[in-house]
This record gives structure tokens, sequence and C-alpha cells, in this order.
């Protein structure tokens, strides 16, 4: 099965943290709120709003940053 498209094999729990380099493919919200996402550790976090309690991002995550993030019980899809 073509890697990009295969169910994760790997999950970890997220600290929020501005610079710690997470690598996700896609993050489960535990608790909602928002999620401040940098797709890349050289580009400014975007912020995903008001995201529900169970949802998956199905976005490359490389940094899940402390500042504007509210949610919590966030877990990296590898």
């Amino acid at each position: 099965m073509d890697p990009s498209i295969a169910p994760a094999s790997r999950a970890a729990a997220v600290t929020p943290n501005d610079t710690a380099i997470v690598g996700a493919r896609a993050l489960y919200i535990g608790t909602a709120g928002d999620v401040a996402i940098a797709s890349r550790r050289d580009m400014d976090p975007v912020i995903f709003k008001s995201v529900p309690a169970g949802t998956i991002l199905p976005v490359h995550a490389a940094i899940v940053a402390l500042t504007g993030t509210t949610a919590s019980n966030i877990v990296a899809l590898f």
C-alpha cells in the first residue's frame, strides 16, 4: 500500500511546544479547542479554531505550537 495513504501505524501523545518537532501526518484532538499547527518548522503556525473533541485533523504537523493551542489530549499519528 502507498505509505502516503496507509493508515497510521504509530501514535504518541503531544505536548504543544513552539519549537519542538512533532512530524505527525495527522492529529487526534481529545479535548476541544484551538490547535496551532506549522506544517514546516520555517512557517508560522495556522490556528484551527474550535476543533471538536474526537476530530482527526489530516494535516502534516511539523510543530504543534503552544502559543495559540487551547485543545488538549492531542495524539500525533505517524
